[in-house]
């Protein structure tokens, strides 16, 4: 029941997302002049209709695998949510939606050090310096090839000091970068 409540769901935010953010996006008035040129909003769209399609399909396939299963009611789901709320999935959750509240205020670098560590240990790591430095490795290689090799503007952070030492960073990976 938990997957097929989570498929609707997911049906209908994407469907909201598709009406009321997908085509309100604005337009270069070079891309209108071209008539053979894509327009920003077509591979969202597309996106976002296959994906439904695809959650259509499986919501059927849910109802009718579970036919006549008794355990498949909302009584039973009801019963099951306890257990989820202290579940590590449920945790996971929790740390990925309090990281994306964070990552304007803290930026890209605290941000991923967090989720990392944080799920090293929800997965059950009990070496704490381990830990800490592979998720200071991790942080350091993704900064590297999003900021540097991809050139992605990651979140600097709004506090003053993370703000400074991400802009540093920034300024070393151009400095290496401009070498090559």
């Amino acid at each position: 029941m938990f997957e097929l409540i989570v498929n609707i769901l997911l049906f209908i935010f994407l469907g909201f997302t598709f009406f009321t953010h997908v085509l309100e996006a604005a337009v270069p008035a070079k891309v209108t002049k071209n008539p053979y040129a894509l327009q920003p909003d077509v591979w969202p769209k597309t996106i976002i209709i296959l994906l439904e399609i695809c959650l259509i399909i499986n919501i059927i396939q849910i109802i009718r695998r579970n036919k006549g299963n008794p355990e498949f009611t909302l009584a039973a789901f009801a019963k099951s949510i306890p257990g989820f709320l202290k579940s590590r999935l449920f945790l996971g959750i929790v740390i990925m939606v309090g990281a994306s509240l964070l990552l304007e205020t803290l930026g890209f670098i605290v941000t991923s050090l967090l989720i990392l560590f944080l799920y090293g240990m929800l997965l059950g790591e009990k070496n704490i310096p381990r830990l800490a430095i592979a998720s200071v490795c991790i942080t350091l290689v993704l900064y590297i090839v999003f900021s540097g090799m991809l050139s992605v503007n990651l979140p600097r952070g709004t506090i003053g000091f993370l703000r400074s030492f991400a802009l540093f960073l920034e300024s070393v990976v151009g400095a290496v970068k401009g070498i090559f």
